[in-house]
């Protein structure tokens, strides 16, 4: 481990994380810090990446093995007591950087606590504002977003620092791509409904048959017959909807910059895996055949120049994004970024004592509470008699509270149903279990 007193000047940051898509985003965003000593701390979690996964998530930046260490929730504090980095980059749902702040609030001398979210965040959503509102700085990635999160904390009425940055995995192409597959961003959770889902299958299948000389590339997260899982839980899985498929349509579950090497375009409905492609100069299609509001994710589209419909998927009619879009959606001058620079003037007023650290508050509710909010992050890796407690009584009342959700809606201005504003000032209707279905244990977080 590198000692304090070997850093020659250089702040030491430390990204903290579990699930497969906020590991690539955190060891992306501070591989591209400058000057920086990084160090990558998976917590084991039910979310946990594989290593095959944490390859994948690495595979571009500069982080070394060596470089990453894996820990227990309950070793957090001790770790970075003895480590003493200058910046986290907490990198988890919600409920995650809720519960590693309260390690970090065991910690001194504190370090300057950053969190963002690992991709495109339009709608910018309640539960990301609360859940992140006692970190020093949030790295969003669009001046879209920018705007988007000022407003919604406004509405929320919390105080929270915002920091603009590109996405940090998103990069220009070392050479010009000039591929011939169709590659399709799986997504766990869009479309949800499992008739969209087969409908999607058939789209993919129709695509393959159409031109047998031309790949049909699935491009996926993990494999969960190796016990892999990812951020949200995909209930009816697309590979099980393509066991009959033609030869040209295959599985791929190598990193995504790779599969954009040998791609002629690609197809997503609301995935990041679009501003990476259109970073490398790949067309892209936004799929539209399932609708575009909040809850598809996709909104964010609108004016791109890129939606498109199930027939220019088949006839591989992919678009590249208009110029005035792009300047608002994640491809501003970087130059325009401020998310290190506000990170360096923090870590001075911390290290000058003007900072004050922003405490996770006690949970309303006391100490059952707090035991259900690890219990539901944790999982089975909890296994204290307080967090088995709290999940026998927490989980029907937060099965209770999801299922009002679906039956009352939300609706009205600025809520999930208004699909004309960038925010949702409601709580999301649906939630993915923290610990999955294949486990003996169900738990839920709501925001």
């Amino acid at each position: 481990m590198t000692m304090p007193g070997d850093r020659r000047g250089r702040l030491r940051v430390v990204a903290i994380a579990d699930a497969d898509s906020f590991v690539k985003w955190s060891a992306a965003l501070i591989d591209s810090a400058p000057s920086v000593d990084p160090h990558l701390v998976l917590v084991q979690t039910p979310l946990v990446v594989s290593v095959a996964q944490e390859h994948a998530a690495l595979a571009g930046t500069g982080i070394r093995p060596e470089a990453v260490t894996r820990i227990a929730y309950n070793d957090l504090s001790g770790w970075l007591s003895t480590d003493r980095p200058d910046v986290v980059v907490i990198a988890g749902r919600g409920p995650f950087v809720r519960l590693v702040m309260r390690q970090i609030d065991r910690v001194a001398p504190r370090p300057v606590v950053v969190s963002g979210l690992p991709g495109m965040s339009i709608p910018a959503q309640r539960g990301a504002a609360l859940y992140r509102r006692h970190c020093d700085l949030m790295v969003l990635h669009s001046k879209r977003e920018l705007r988007a999160f000022r407003q919604l904390a406004g509405r929320l009425g919390v105080t929270m620092r915002f920091g603009l940055a590109t996405l940090p995995f998103a990069r220009p192409a070392a050479e010009a791509t000039g591929g011939t597959d169709l590659v399709f961003a799986a997504q766990a959770i869009v479309p949800r409904e499992p008739e969209e889902r087969r409908q999607l299958a058939e789209l993919l299948r129709a695509a393959a048959l159409a031109d047998p000389t031309r790949r049909v590339v699935l491009k996926l997260r993990s494999r969960p017959e190796l016990g892999e899982v990812e951020t949200h839980f995909e209930r009816t899985e697309l590979t099980d909807l393509l066991r009959d498929r033609p030869d040209n349509l295959v599985f791929s579950h190598e990193p995504m910059s790779r599969a954009l090497e040998t791609a002629e375009g690609l197809v997503t409905i609301s995935s990041t895996a679009a501003v990476e492609a259109m970073a490398m100069g790949v067309p892209v299609i936004a799929l539209t055949t399932f609708g575009v509001s909040k809850t598809h994710l996709n909104t964010v589209f609108n004016g791109s120049g890129v939606q498109g419909s199930a027939e220019d998927v088949i006839a591989r009619r992919f678009r590249h994004p208009h110029p005035g879009w792009m300047a608002d959606n994640y491809f501003h001058d970087p130059s325009e970024s401020t998310w290190w620079s506000d990170v360096e003037r923090l870590v001075d007023t911390r290290r000058r004592g003007v900072l004050a650290p922003r405490f996770v508050p006690t949970a309303r509710g006391g100490a059952l509470h707090e035991a259900w909010q690890r219990k539901a992050v944790l999982g089975y890796r909890d296994r204290s008699l307080l967090g088995a407690v709290a999940l026998s009584v927490g989980a029907p009342l937060v099965w209770g509270i999801l299922s009002a959700r679906k039956v009352l809606g939300r609706r009205g201005a600025e809520s999930w149903s208004d699909d004309g504003s960038d925010i949702t000032v409601t709580p999301a209707r649906y939630q993915d279990p923290i610990v999955r279905p294949r486990r003996s244990v169900l738990a839920t977080v709501i925001d």
